[in-house]
């Protein structure tokens, strides 16, 4: 860039007393993004172009900026972006997005037990004129870095209120008391407190929400009031085992006894088919008795039958025999004693065994021969 004319002093509209020529070279123009690492930590806000007697901001969309000069506020908005003199401009800008704000902080119960408390309080600024009124939120023109820590302000200022809310609570019951309530009095507790601060409202400063992880009492103390829940969880558990046994030995016991009923009822059932058995027999015996003695008299009868029969035949026989023997011995009366020898001799040879060889004697021949002629000799 080259200019021409001018005073010294570079006082438009005012001719020198002697010319002159000068020249100004200019370089871009360094941009400064305000993100300081010490206060906000937690995204960037307004960057500022710097140039020659003049300055560029340039606002995002979660920050409030104003611009005040002379005491009275020219310029305000979100997002804003406007030409700037650093020389007679007080800038403020103050976040206007939902932060989250971390506690930690230690109460004491009315049993006089210290207990931790760990929450998070979510929060916004509502009202930034008032805020920027109360709280330093001005920024440096060259730079956009805020002057002094607001941030920290604010934060001091809800961690004492939610402190004092919470502590407030805590002492009014003993450590058994908060344990068993848990966090959730604890939270009411805090966000009823902040949703009626009125020095929150003046300030412009809304919570929007509060969470409490949790209420913890000392470590020896947590270890000690967590023994009677641990014995009495370990009670259950044995008297579970205990009563799981007990239910398996009586459903031991119970099949046990219908083992047993049913060997009872087998035994039972078996000395009635045995008695049935020699029911059965004894009347099968019976009654094999008594047709053996129906079989045995009717063979007795028969027998008798048979045996009369048989002696009658006999009895027949031995009369027809008897008449016939009177009949052949009256025949054989008149007969002579040689012819009856004869006779004898005839049939005793036709029952006598067979003769291979027959040996008489002389003396046997001439007596028979002797008694032959003398018969003959007679007759």
């Amino acid at each position: 860039m080259t200019a021409t004319g001018g005073c010294a002093s570079g006082t438009a509209g005012m001719s020198p007393p002697y010319p002159f020529r000068v020249r100004l070279t200019i370089s871009a123009p360094p941009t400064y993004r305000q993100f300081d690492i010490n206060y906000d930590r937690e995204g960037t806000m307004a960057d500022i172009a710097r140039y020659p007697l003049i300055r560029h901001l340039r606002g995002s969309g979660t920050s409030h900026v104003e611009q005040i000069r002379n005491g009275r506020t020219v310029r305000a908005g979100v997002g804003a972006s406007f030409w700037f003199r650093p020389l007679s401009a007080v800038l403020n800008e103050i976040p206007v997005d939902d932060r989250e704000l971390p506690l930690m902080f230690h109460a004491r119960t009315s049993d006089f037990q210290d207990v931790t408390v760990q929450a998070t309080i979510t929060y916004r600024v509502t009202d930034p004129a008032a805020a920027a009124g109360r709280i330093d939120f001005s920024i440096d023109p060259d730079t956009g870095l805020w002057r002094s820590t607001p941030l920290d302000q604010v934060a001091s200022l809800l961690t004492e209120s939610a402190q004092q809310y919470a502590i407030d609570l805590l002492a009014t019951v003993d450590l058994n008391a908060a344990m068993a309530g848990g966090v959730g009095p604890v939270r009411i507790s805090i966000a009823d407190g902040l949703a009626g601060d009125a020095r929150l409202t003046e300030t412009g400063i809304a919570v929007v929400g509060v969470r409490v992880v949790a209420v913890r009492p000392e470590p020896e103390v947590e270890k000690a009031l967590r023994t009677p829940t641990r014995e009495q969880v370990q009670q259950e558990a044995d008297r579970a085992t205990f009563e799981r046994r007990a239910v398996a030995v009586e459903r031991e016991r119970a099949i046990g006894e219908n083992e047993l009923q049913t060997q009872i009822e087998l035994a039972r059932r078996e000395e009635q088919l045995v008695a049935q058995r020699g029911a059965n027999a004894r009347r099968e015996a019976e009654e094999n008795a008594v047709a053996g003695g129906v079989a045995a008299e009717a063979e007795a009868r028969r027998t008798v039958t048979l045996a009369e029969a048989r002696a009658e035949g006999t009895r027949l026989a031995g009369a027809a025999q008897g008449d016939a023997e009177a009949a052949r011995v009256a025949a054989y009366q008149d007969v002579s004693e040689t012819v009856l020898l004869a006779l004898a001799v005839r049939e005793l040879a036709a029952n006598l065994p067979k003769i291979e060889t027959l040996v008489l004697s002389p003396d046997l021949v001439s007596k028979a021969l002797t008694k032959l002629g003398a018969g003959k000799v007679t007759a």
